[in-house]
């Protein structure tokens, strides 16, 4: 066999795991956005806040950005408002809309990237 059809298989082999593994993860981050906990906060808790619903298109349209942060830096609590026993933050955080990310005092609600930054970090 050739260098050039070696090279050729392996990377059809790549791209195919690359393709299946991508598939997976966007399927399995799907699952944990519409997944509905019962969320209880700490009183002093650094992390920031996502409040989010799973319906919810402009939610959805960030939800992976802010999970894969999550994935790497371990500061973010995901709330999901279907969850009818998390409403009770709704007056508690006094919330207006969805999505809403909230870090000690500074609070964002939307989905401008700059302003997700700012609120997460990077």
């Amino acid at each position: 066999m050739t260098l050039i059809k070696r090279v050729g298989k392996a990377l059809a082999v790549i791209v195919v795991v690359s393709a299946v593994s991508g598939f997976a993860g966007h399927q399995y981050v799907n699952h944990v956005e519409k997944h509905r906990p019962i969320v209880t906060l700490a009183k002093h808790s650094d992390k920031v806040l996502f409040f989010y619903r799973d319906d919810c298109s402009d939610c959805q349209s960030i939800f992976h950005q802010i999970y894969w942060h999550n994935v790497i830096s371990h500061n973010i609590i995901l709330i999901n408002m279907n969850q009818p026993k998390n409403r009770h933050y709704i007056q508690k955080y006094q919330l207006t809309a969805v999505p809403t990310l909230i870090s000690g005092n500074q609070r964002y609600v939307g989905t401008k990237q700059s302003q997700i930054k700012r609120i997460v970090g990077d």
